[in-house]
């Protein structure tokens, strides 16, 4: 099976997964305020679940931070609570059934979008260089394990472990810090457009800083990513090599996919350069050929008017038609050219008159003109005729002299039968031509 039929299977078996249970999100504003009151909430009192009083004190607490409602607090946080819990963002960790009150946790979906919401981890040089280094430290000590282990156990406490949860922990933390940098970008796409609308001329210097600022930080990050990203294969390869020979499928296949997540990283550097490189050739033509040519901004105005109808009198552009020169000479006219063609030929040629050759026929004459002659022996027959041909063909050849011999003369069996070398590969019975019998008789 090859890799693009395996990924369509698995988007088919996760996308099935996914109807069958009935998934959806429907969060309003008021759920996610209250999901993100419950993560700050633990994280401070270093609380792992709540109770269900403590749940209707942060809703009692976001609710008049957000909105103001006449219906009473416990229906609503009920309410909230009930809908959280169906959309998998609250879970029952208690166990207890009805014997107590319940006790919930967030889950690691509302985990990942309250952390999606509130983070603000952004790439930066010393950020990605002190986890390109702890990654190929965890790959260098993995690689050693590998070396070392000789039982399953081994491999699954010394290396498969490691590579489950400390290197995919850091090779999430560098995609997460990616998605970061690709927020601070296009919010400092924005910057630079509220900066052109606020101060048109005047903000040229600081668009200028924050592009340089900017295009130094993906150019660092690119070269270092360049650079530790072949340390990082090259000990995942070896981790994969040594996997693959000590037959452990666990091992290869967490190696193969951590060597994947850090191509797709080295892609995303070289993708966003390229995007960036992009992005800032199109903003310094603009400063130039725009915002340094008009400064005060009246011919762009005018120009909108223009467009708009609103300016009174639209311009043209009227140009004088002028008399064409006369070349005072002779028009020749060109004959015109045959069309490129070639004759037809015929596509069936009529058959033809000739003679026709008998090979047999021709054979037998030839027989008879050397028995009239005085031939004695059919060898003597055989190997006048058979002397120019080579194999194959001195057999069937003897074959066919045998039997015009056998029509034209008389041939007579000797007893015993000799057998007489005609040929470099050819033996035949020999025969008398001086009497009635017509015995034959032919053998290679």
């Amino acid at each position: 099976m090859s890799t693009q039929d395996f990924s369509a299977e698995r988007i088919a078996g996760a996308v099935d997964s996914v109807v069958q249970q009935g998934l959806s999100l429907a969060l309003s504003t008021s759920d996610l305020c209250f999901l993100v009151a419950l993560h700050l909430r633990s994280t401070t009192s270093q609380l792992s679940s709540f109770a269900e009083h403590q749940l209707e004190d942060v809703f009692g607490h976001v609710r008049d931070l957000t909105t103001a409602g006449d219906e009473p607090l416990a229906k609503s946080a009920t309410r909230a609570i009930a809908r959280l819990r169906e959309q998998r963002m609250l879970s029952r960790v208690d166990g207890l059934g009805v014997v107590r009150a319940p006790e919930y946790s967030l889950t690691r979906l509302a985990t990942a979008i309250i952390e999606n919401l509130l983070e603000e981890e952004i790439l930066t040089r010393e950020s990605l260089s002190v986890l390109t280094r702890s990654l190929a430290i965890a790959l260098r000590d993995v690689k050693s394990n590998c070396e070392e282990a000789e039982s399953d156990g081994d491999w699954a406490e010394m290396v498969i472990a490691p590579l489950r949860v400390s290197t995919s922990d850091l090779v999430r933390g560098i995609e997460r810090r990616q998605r970061g940098l690709d927020q601070q970008q296009e919010a400092f796409q924005e910057t630079i457009r509220g900066l052109l609308d606020a101060d048109w001329f005047g903000s040229i210097d600081r668009c200028q800083e924050l592009l340089d600022t900017t295009s130094l930080t993906l150019r660092e990050l690119n070269e270092l990513l360049l650079r530790d990203s072949q340390q990082l294969l090259a000990s995942l390869q070896g981790i994969l090599e040594r996997a693959l020979s000590a037959s452990q499928e666990d091992a290869a296949s967490i190696a193969h996919q951590l060597i994947d997540k850090l191509d797709r990283i080295v892609a995303w550097g070289s993708a966003r350069q390229s995007a960036w490189s992009e992005y800032f050739q199109y903003v310094h033509r603009f400063l130039r050929d725009v915002v340094r040519l008009d400064p005060s901004r009246a011919l762009t105005q005018r120009l909108r008017e223009q467009l708009a109808g609103t300016a009174g009198r639209s311009f043209a552009l009227a140009v004088a038609g002028g008399e064409s020169i006369v070349l005072l000479r002779e028009a020749v006219a060109r004959p015109d050219a045959p069309p490129v063609s070639r004759p037809r030929k015929p596509r069936d040629t009529p058959p033809k008159q000739g003679p026709v050759f008998d090979a047999d026929a021709a054979l037998r004459e030839q027989v008879r003109e050397r028995v009239e002659a005085g031939a004695q022996s059919l060898a003597e027959v055989t190997t006048d005729l058979a002397a120019e041909l080579e194999g194959g063909d001195q057999f069937a050849c003897a074959g066919r002299v045998a039997q015009s011999v056998a029509e034209v003369g008389k041939p007579r069996p000797a007893r015993p039968r000799p057998w007489v070398k005609v040929g470099d590969d050819l033996l035949i019975e020999d025969w008398n031509l001086s009497c009635e019998d017509q015995t034959t008789g032919v053998a290679s």
